[in-house]
């Protein structure tokens, strides 16, 4: 899917990326972030940016103070939410990625597409999420 390495999330993260003799100054968390989250303080050089898209229930970033470290969350809806004084930026960006999906830079990650959507379709959906094994994207069909 396009990495240089891979890591397992359900092994030692901190012993993985000390493996490949990484020392990460950008993290993005997209999910389970708080269950991730001492890895990752461990793992970022000083003065690094950790992104986050998911919401975990309690997230103490003052662990990172010491390493003088940035946090953002990103949500695609503030813009249009908050009708912030940039909510064009969001046109051009989701424009841009359209361009470089055409174009064949961005590959998508679907990996199934299951069909049109119904009751069967989406109990299979479910149960590939709740598995914990799902890789990339399961897609349904037929939502108008």
């Amino acid at each position: 899917m396009g990495t240089d390495h891979v890591i397992n999330h359900r092994e030692s993260l901190i012993d993985q990326v000390k493996d490949l003799g990484l020392e990460p100054r950008y993290v993005a968390s997209l999910s389970g972030s708080d269950g991730h989250f001492p890895a990752i303080i461990e793992l970022i050089k000083p003065r690094g940016h950790v992104a986050l898209i998911d919401d975990p229930q309690t997230l103490d970033i003052t662990t990172g103070k010491q390493k003088a470290l940035t946090f953002s969350w990103e949500f695609m809806f503030t813009r249009s939410m908050f009708q912030t004084n940039d909510i064009e930026r969001q046109h051009e960006l989701l424009n841009r990625v359209s361009e470089l999906i055409d174009d064949g830079t961005l590959v998508l990650t679907v990996t199934k597409n299951l069909g049109k959507v119904s009751a069967e379709t989406l109990k299979t959906a479910h149960s590939l999420q709740e598995s914990g094994r799902a890789i990339g994207k399961n897609v349904l069909d037929g939502f108008h």
